[in-house]
């Protein structure tokens, strides 16, 4: 089944001028788990990351990309779904607030029941040794007038003498309509403000999460749609509050829900050149110039500094946009554009193909038929750079168009590859494998995927019979 429908793909791709090899297996959506390595010799641990290459007559270190230089505090971006029981994250949340005792203001304005979400977020922390409340700033709670609480005084007290604030998760434009109605600020956010300029620590999950950049995706349409081009200001997309500053871009749940897929669109449509995409159950934790990694997932950022586009292909495309991905203890520098790998990753196995130590895994071609699916591309990622081949490629499109959708027959190409800088490094220092990967190269091609993909299936028709020849009548006797 899965041969018969890669055949269909690949026929459409080649005449849409992909030319992709047919691939001897079809991944799925995370990476397989290898059987056991033989023994080799250990490889030298290799130091941080080199920086990304910059383009002919770039500086190689590109512009401070601080929030503002009058600010110590700490940004925690989570990516959604943090469980209880993760105390790295938990622990690690009140240690950068002042350890036990630390206060902190829970606001669970993006909740649908804003006082369970608060509540239970106000347990978590204190379980941890915080001290925590949750202030009534929701839109939920009908009997409070929103105008007055974010401007209440007592209330604004209580924000400045904490040393964390934390957002639960929700929906995003509920924050932002509260703490900065048509894009002004309130008092109350401004006391946000003033705890993390003071080195405080201002966290979220989820919509707590989409909030930090100065741009977030407020209604956002499916992936698919938004690689398609169908978002707007002040619909699909809005103002954030900004506590990363204007030069990154912050997404979430983004390697279980593809999000890379809508992330990459927005920064080029919005001109930013760094974006970090976090994962479920994971947090980043961002001061200054560093991003560092905690949790059980990981992370990813989209570097675009070198990415182009070709207007005339007449739909969305990039070409060299750079990936890496992040997982427990690695740092990523912002000016320098460059990762410092765990300390157990720099004890492990190094990937680097430009290397003649080199000693790649996997030899087999792969093709995704669902690239924007569960973790799909960060599978992808660790699998191509322990790969001989050099590039991966899948597709993303529509299953179930909408009826007389005019782009229903518009999919994308996405062709992952190594650059000369590509690197990853492995463990299993924590049981199964563990990989960080930098600097691997991204394009994506719009291309023709015919509606219906698929029909039913009809047997092919046994050949005709044929019918024997006759034989030719013997020779006659000559008389």
């Amino acid at each position: 089944m899965r041969a018969w429908i890669w055949a269909g793909v690949a026929a459409m791709a080649w005449a849409m001028g992909a030319q992709a090899a047919p691939p001897t297996a079809v991944a799925a959506s995370t990476p397989q788990a290898k059987a056991a390595k033989p023994a080799t010799t250990p490889r030298p641990a290799a130091p941080a990351a080199a920086p990304a290459k910059p383009a002919q007559g770039e500086s190689p270190l590109l512009p401070p990309v601080d929030p503002e230089p009058a600010i110590r505090g700490y940004a925690v971006p989570i990516g959604g779904a943090l469980k209880a029981d993760n105390d790295e994250v938990w622990q690690r949340i009140v240690q950068l607030a002042g350890g036990k005792g630390a206060r902190f203001v829970v606001f669970g304005t993006a909740s649908e029941d804003p006082e369970a979400s608060a509540k239970q977020v106000v347990d978590l922390l204190q379980r941890r040794g915080a001290v925590a409340e949750a202030l009534p700033v929701a839109p939920k709670f009908l009997w409070v007038d929103l105008n007055k609480v974010v401007r209440d005084p007592s209330l604004i007290a209580k924000v400045k003498a904490a040393k964390g604030i934390f957002f639960t998760g929700g929906t995003q434009e509920r924050i932002v309509d509260v703490l900065q109605p048509g894009g002004q600020s309130t008092p109350m956010l401004e006391a946000i403000w003033d705890v993390y300029r003071k080195g405080g620590v201002v966290a979220g999950t989820s919509a707590g999460a989409a909030i930090m950049s100065t741009v977030m995706f407020r209604d956002a349409p499916s992936v698919i749609n938004v690689l398609k081009g169908r978002f707007a200001d002040g619909k699909q997309v809005d103002r954030g509050l900004g506590f990363v500053g204007p030069h990154l871009f912050v997404d979430q749940h983004f390697l279980k829900r593809g999000r890379f897929g809508r992330m990459i669109p927005l920064m080029m449509a919005k001109g930013y050149k760094l974006g970090l995409g976090v994962d479920e159950n994971t947090a980043a934790i961002i001061r200054g110039d560093e991003i560092e990694v905690i949790g059980d997932r990981g992370a990813m950022i989209v570097d675009l500094t070198e990415a182009r586009s070709d207007s005339t292909l007449g739909a969305f495309n990039v070409q060299g946009a750079r990936l890496s991905y992040l997982e427990h203890g690695d740092r990523y520098h912002m000016r320098a554009r460059s990762t410092t790998p765990s300390a157990p990753k720099l004890r492990g196995e190094v990937h680097d193909a430009e290397s003649p130590n080199f000693k790649p895994y996997y030899t087999d071609d792969v093709f995704h038929l669902d690239m924007l699916g569960d973790s799909t591309v960060s599978g992808a990622m660790s699998r191509l750079i322990d790969s001989v081949q050099k590039e991966v490629k899948g597709l993303a499109f529509d299953v179930l168009p909408r009826t007389n959708d005019p782009l229903a027959e518009l999919g994308f190409l996405f062709r992952l590859y190594k650059g000369s800088d590509s690197m990853g490094w492995s463990t299993e220092e924590f049981g199964g494998e563990q990989f960080t990967v930098t600097n691997l190269l991204l394009d994506i091609t719009p291309v023709r995927l015919p509606m219906p993909l698929y029909g039913g299936w009809s047997p092919p028709r046994p050949a005709a019979a044929t019918a024997p020849s006759p034989t030719p009548p013997p020779a006659s006797s000559p008389r």
